[in-house]
C-alpha cells in the first residue's frame, strides 16, 4: 500500500510560519528557521572571532519516560527507567498502594541520578489528575495533584494515495479525527465509491493536554476535503441552546436528513437491482445494498428514528427496522449482535449505534444488507435525493461569522501552503 509522503516536501517545511489564536495555541506540523539576515551596514571589513569553548558541568539528574506494558509489574517498569533496586524496594513497601493503579498504557516518568538514586516519580491515573511520589532520604511524599488542562488547535493536511486511512496515518492524523472527517462529509462524499488518488483534506482540530502533555485529540473545528476537484468545506458551530453541527463557510447545514452509507468505512459488494442470488443460485431482485465488512464493525442508524423492529427475521438473521419521519424507513439485516437496550419503540438519533456487522440468516459471509425504503417500497440509498437540515437562522448569522472566520483563515493558510507544495 502507497505510504502517504511528508505534509510539506523538504523545501517548503523550511520555511518558517508562526501561527496565533486569541484562545487558542497552535500545534501546526510546519518546521520553522530564520529567514537570511540582511547585510550589516557601515562594517569597513569582517573580523575574525576566536570563541573560547565552554565546559558544561554534567547534569546531576536525568528525566526518562517509559510506557507501562501489559506484561510489566512496578518493579519491572522501575528498573528500566533506570531505578536502583534499594529504591525499588523502598517502594515496593511504602508507596504500594499508588503504584497498584498503574495500567497498560500509562506513562510514567521518573527523575533519577546517575547512581539509580529515585528523586520524582509521576504518572496519570485519570484524566485529570496526576500522582507524584518524592523520595528523599528521610520520607516518601505521595500526593495526587488535578493537572492543568489545555486546549490547542493542531492543523493538518495529506493528500489521498490508496486510502483515506492510509493518508490521515501518514500525516499523522489521529484515528477519532479521521473518523470525524469521514462523517461530516459523508452527506456530499461516499467514501466507499467516490474517493479518488490525489484527492486532498485539510483539517484544523482541537488537542486536549494535561501539564503541557497531548493526551486526546478533540472536535474538528473546521476542514476542506476536495474530490475529484471539488472543494467541500465545513466549519463546526455551537448555536445559542446548545446544539451544534458542521456548516459550509456560507452556513448551509452539512448534515442531511440521512447519512449516505451505516459504515463510516467498507466496499459495496452487491449493489441495488437484479442479482445472481448466491445461495438460491437464480437471478432475483435486490432491494438493497450489501456492504462487506469485518464481523463486529459498528452499525450506525443513518438518520433520526424510532426502532420498529430488532430481533431476528427469517433470511435476514438479526435485523433492525426504523421508522422515520414522513415515509421513509430504512432497515439492517444479517447483524452478529444488537446494541444494549436497542428495543422496539425507543427512539434513536442519526449516528448511533445499531449493532455489528455478522453472517446471520441467508449470509455466504459477513456483510451488512442495508435497505431504503419510502412508503415501504426499497429504493436505491446511493440515487435517492437526501434533503438537508436547516440552514443557519437568521439570528445567529452573527454569531456563527463571528466563531467561523478564525477557523475559516487558519483552514485558508493550511490548504494554500499544501497546494504551494504541489506545484
Amino acid at each position: 500500500m502507497p505510504i502517504l509522503s511528508a505534509l510539506l516536501p523538504q523545501r517548503i517545511a523550511r520555511i518558517g510560519l508562526v501561527l496565533a489564536l486569541p484562545a487558542f495555541g497552535v500545534i501546526a506540523a510546519l518546521s520553522a528557521v530564520p529567514q537570511d539576515e540582511p547585510p550589516l551596514l557601515g562594517v569597513a571589513q569582517a573580523q575574525a572571532i576566536t570563541l573560547a569553548p565552554v565546559a558544561l558541568a554534567p547534569a546531576e539528574t536525568l528525566i526518562r519516560e517509559e510506557r507501562f506494558q501489559s506484561s510489566d509489574t512496578p518493579a519491572t517498569l522501575l528498573s528500566r527507567l533506570g531505578v536502583r533496586a534499594e529504591d525499588v524496594r523502598r517502594l515496593q513497601r511504602d508507596a504500594r498502594t499508588p503504584l497498584t493503579a498503574l495500567r497498560p498504557g500509562m506513562t510514567v516518568s521518573a527523575e533519577v541520578t546517575l547512581e539509580g538514586v529515585l528523586r520524582h516519580l509521576r504518572f496519570y491515573p485519570k484524566a485529570d489528575t496526576h500522582t507524584q511520589i518524592r523520595l528523599t532520604e528521610e520520607a516518601i511524599d505521595i500526593s495526587a495533584t488535578p493537572s492543568a488542562q489545555e486546549t490547542r488547535l493542531s492543523m493538518k493536511s495529506g493528500t489521498i494515495r490508496s486510502s483515506l486511512f492510509a493518508a490521515t496515518d501518514a500525516a499523522g492524523l489521529p484515528d477519532a479525527v479521521a473518523i470525524q472527517l469521514a462523517e461530516v462529509f459523508g452527506g456530499d462524499i461516499d467514501f466507499h465509491r467516490d474517493l479518488r488518488r490525489n484527492d486532498r483534506f485539510a483539517v484544523v482540530y482541537e488537542t486536549h493536554l494535561l501539564d503541557g502533555r497531548p493526551v486526546r485529540s478533540g472536535r474538528v473545528l473546521a476542514a476542506e476535503f476536495v474530490n475529484a476537484g471539488k472543494s467541500y468545506r465545513a466549519v463546526w458551530f455551537q448555536a445559542a441552546d446548545g446544539r451544534g453541527g458542521y456548516y459550509t463557510p456560507e452556513g448551509k447545514n452539512l448534515r442531511k436528513a440521512f447519512l449516505r452509507s451505516p459504515l463510516e468505512f467498507s466496499r459495496i459488494s452487491s449493489g441495488f437491482g437484479l442479482r445472481m442470488h448466491p445461495i438460491m443460485q437464480q437471478w432475483r431482485a435486490h432491494r438493497g445494498i450489501d456492504y462487506a465488512a469485518p464481523t463486529g464493525t459498528r452499525v450506525r442508524a443513518v438518520a433520526d428514528g424510532v426502532i420498529d423492529f430488532a430481533a431476528r427475521h427469517e433470511g435476514y438473521g438479526n435485523m433492525v427496522v426504523i421508522r422515520h419521519s414522513g415515509e421513509y424507513s430504512t432497515a439492517y439485516a444479517h447483524l452478529s449482535s444488537f446494541a444494549t437496550g436497542l428495543r422496539k419503540g425507543a427512539r434513536i438519533s442519526q449516528g448511533d449505534t445499531l449493532g455489528a456487522v455478522g453472517q446471520t440468516g441467508w449470509a455466504t459471509g459477513p456483510h451488512l444488507h442495508y435497505e431504503f425504503r419510502i412508503a415501504g417500497e426499497a429504493r436505491n440509498p446511493l440515487a435517492v435525493a437526501l434533503p438537508a437540515a436547516l440552514p443557519i437562522a437568521a439570528n445567529e448569522r452573527a454569531a456563527f461569522v463571528a466563531a467561523a472566520s478564525p477557523v475559516l483563515a487558519q483552514l485558508d493558510l493550511l490548504a494554500n501552503t499544501n497546494l504551494a507544495a504541489l506545484e
